[in-house]
């Protein structure tokens, strides 16, 4: 499901809001023992750099736009899962357009003044894992999702497809924030935590 969503610019160049959710019902012929909701948000900004050069400071807007967007993005996720309680991975990412740099993209995500706020908002403490790239509009981004609050638990490792059809435009950049309320249907390959340790000295054949 993918719908739009009005609200006021905020100042930050704001184009749109995107939600997407899904939910897997069955997987291998099974409905799996806790199904899980999974969305994503995107927010389709002006690039504030665009044509700047590489010597550029970006830190002014990154300062003024990146908290604006933890925050609308946040919101809609959460409630769009049903509260942040429900929310047990997360991701993030950006797509900067062709006449910026990909330095853009990370210039909003990869920050205290964004990660930061979306993992207080999401009552998270793992690092958030993310993806970003620069393209044309229509890409699809693919967004790692792991536990908000246990990163070595493996079942949470999972991923959500985000794409806007005509986003970003050159001068534009995506962010996205996306999450989870649960594991990845009938998770069984075990724990981080709880793995045996493996060398190549442990195994007893290791391929050439």
């Amino acid at each position: 499901m993918q719908e739009r969503m009005e609200h006021p610019d905020e100042g930050i160049g704001l184009r749109k809001l995107v939600l997407y959710r899904d939910v897997v019902l069955t997987e291998a012929g099974e409905t799996p023992a806790q199904p899980a909701r999974r969305a994503s948000v995107a927010a389709v900004i002006r690039n504030p750099w665009a044509g700047t050069g590489p010597a550029a400071d970006l830190s002014r807007q990154q300062e003024r736009i990146a908290p604006v967007l933890a925050r609308l993005l946040t919101d809609r996720l959460s409630a769009s899962l049903g509260g942040v309680g429900e929310i047990q991975a997360f991701g993030k990412a950006a797509i900067v357009g062709t006449a910026g740099e990909i330095e853009h993209a990370g210039a909003l995500i990869h920050t205290p003044y964004f990660g930061n706020l979306v993992r207080e908002y999401l009552q998270g403490e793992s690092i958030i894992c993310f993806a970003d790239a620069r393209a044309e509009a229509g890409e699809t981004l693919v967004v790692p999702l792991w536990h908000k609050t246990h990163a070595s638990t493996r079942s949470h490792y999972q991923t959500i497809s985000a794409r806007v059809c005509d986003a970003p435009r050159a001068d534009e950049i995506v962010v996205i924030a996306a999450a989870s309320t649960g594991p990845r249907p009938h998770p069984r390959i075990g724990d981080r935590m709880t793995d045996p340790v493996v060398t190549t000295e442990s195994l007893e054949v290791v391929p050439s």
